[in-house]
């Protein structure tokens, strides 16, 4: 059981569906639960996590991401065997910044996503979990086009 939420925000620019289950119908018409769904979609518009748990982070972008930081860490003149902690420390970091899970509620910094659904599950007296969720950005992913038709004919014509 469990209901499907929709968010729209910022005037028609951003949407977010999320998925969260629970164990009865009865539990999915409370109103708790229906505020946490709604909360739940709210945080997704605004922090854009990328995945919702860490177990869901593709090993290619977990490598890339280290890769990255330890190149960064190297960068910074840091020793061999500190280097390896402190790129431990900063995926931490990363992790709380593209995981549902584990990003820190925006309209309460002093607890997790995680957290969050944790205190619902103790006052609803049921489980629930968040299966699934996407989040739209308008335009997001398209290419800008040039309204000068003639400077792109030229362009495309090695012209000046």
């Amino acid at each position: 059981e469990g209901l499907v939420e929709a968010y729209i925000h910022a005037g028609g620019k951003i949407g977010v569906i999320v998925e969260l289950n629970c164990e009865t119908d009865f539990v999915a018409m409370n109103e708790k639960f229906k505020a946490l769904a709604r909360d739940i979609a709210m945080h997704i518009a605004a922090a854009a996590p990328e995945y919702l748990c860490r177990e869901e982070v593709p090993a290619d972008a977990y490598e890339k991401e280290k890769a990255v930081q330890l190149e960064k860490t190297m960068s910074e003149g840091k020793p061999q065997h500190i280097a390896a902690k402190i790129v431990d420390g900063r995926m931490s970091k990363w992790y709380e910044d593209v995981c549902l899970l584990d990003q820190k509620y925006v309209k309460d910094d002093s607890k997790t996503i995680d957290q969050l659904v944790k205190e619902t599950v103790s006052t609803i007296g049921e489980n629930v979990k968040i299966r699934r969720f996407v989040r739209f950005v308008m335009g997001e992913g398209l290419e800008k086009k040039s309204n000068d038709f003639a400077a792109e004919v030229a362009a495309q014509a090695g012209l000046k």
